[in-house]
């Protein structure tokens, strides 16, 4: 079976897992505040703490700006549901905007047409590993005085306008998932430059809990006392989990460039197969492509997708349109908001894409296109 991804794991990885696991720490130690300097190192020197996984990220990550009943939150339909239920949970209303007809990506207009006194975040997902239009967004947002967030889950190393992932926006986070561009089998991260927001998304994270003697309510009653202002959550990520995603971002410059040399080698031959809509690229980005999604036309996505995984290759579909869930639905969410999103999910069809992805297994993928669309 070939799968869409796959985690690279080798002998380095393994040995700083063992490494840690012979340590005095498994948790709450050394290998945590490492990795969040190692993760720095990518995002332009942006703080990141580390979280238990990227939906953890995102609720952190709305939390720390501060979302609560009543408040707006505008993004986009073409993404994992948590990208817009962290923040529901949270009390806040969802408005779904349209994405860009071509990347996938949250449309700064149509984002712009929603936008009210009431937003709060304004969150957009860097779909495949493409990032979204920050510079525009940032108009948009500074229009109401709203945050951007970042739902950079399949991007980690990317670039936008020559900056990185990370710094792009007020809150950035991040997905350690196997199949994601570097892996610490569960894990996420929460970026934010403003020390405010790093601040109130630590603690969050953390369960609230503030051990900074200046910023007690009451008085101190020894070393061990500590204070709960705010509630929060338990989403660490162990020193085990962060050992093994310092060893993963030694080799992310190198995951990057297989997964481009893949992808290009995906549009070489790829390009005159019919019934077939190839994934764009910006001129100003360099991606981290997580994902290569095409496109099958004429309806026939769904024949596609059973004959492929009948053959042993296993592509998937990312992602249904968040409203479409009965979640949503019974919120009052319809279909047909967004046309430009349920057209994409109507025809996405993600190709295998990952580091030890062998040229045969590509010529694999392709020939059984071809035969399949021929």
């Amino acid at each position: 079976m070939l799968p869409y991804g796959r985690q690279t794991i080798e002998d380095v990885d393994i040995e700083a897992v063992t490494a840690t696991l012979r340590s005095d720490w498994l948790t709450t130690g050394p290998q945590v505040d490492a990795f969040e300097r190692d993760l720095a190192e990518w995002t332009g020197g942006v703080p990141v703490t580390v979280v238990s996984n990227g939906t953890a990220a995102l609720h952190v990550a709305y939390a720390a700006a501060g979302i609560k009943p009543g408040d707006e939150v505008v993004t986009t339909p073409m993404t994992f549901v948590a990208t817009a239920s962290c923040a529901t949970i949270l009390g806040a209303k969802i408005l779904f905007a349209d994405v860009e007809e071509d990347t996938a990506n949250l449309d700064p207009a149509a984002a712009a047409a929603l936008t009210t006194e009431r937003t709060k975040v304004i969150a957009a997902v860097d779909y495949a590993g493409h990032p979204a239009e920050y510079d525009e967004l940032r108009k948009v947002a500074d229009e109401v005085g709203a945050l951007v967030l970042a739902d950079a889950a399949h991007a980690i190393g990317g670039t936008y306008k020559g900056r990185f992932v990370g710094s792009l926006a007020d809150l950035t986070t991040f997905s350690f998932f196997p199949t994601k561009n570097l892996t610490t089998a569960e894990g996420g991260g929460v970026a934010a430059a403003d020390p405010e927001l790093m601040k109130r998304a630590r603690r969050f994270k953390g369960i609230g809990m503030i051990r900074e003697e200046a910023e007690y309510a009451n008085p101190n009653d020894g070393g061990w006392y500590y204070e709960v202002q705010e509630f929060g959550v338990n989403y660490r990520l162990p020193d085990v989990l962060c050992a093994l995603g310092r060893a993963q971002l030694t080799r992310l410059g190198a995951f990057k460039a297989r997964r481009t040399a893949l992808r290009a080698r995906y549009n070489e031959l790829l390009a005159d197969v019919p019934g077939l809509r190839l994934p764009v690229e910006r001129d100003w980005v360099d991606p981290a492509y997580h994902l290569y999604p095409v496109r099958v036309l004429d309806g026939r996505r769904r024949e596609v997708y059973d004959k492929l995984r009948a053959a042993g290759i296993l592509v998937q579909v990312n992602y249904i349109p968040v409203y479409w869930h009965p979640a949503y639905a019974e919120l009052g969410y319809q279909r047909g908001m967004c046309p430009n999103a349920e057209k994409f999910y109507a025809e996405e069809l993600s190709l295998p894409l990952f580091p030890t992805l062998t040229e045969n297994d590509q010529d694999r993928v392709v020939e059984a296109l071809r035969t399949i669309l021929g």
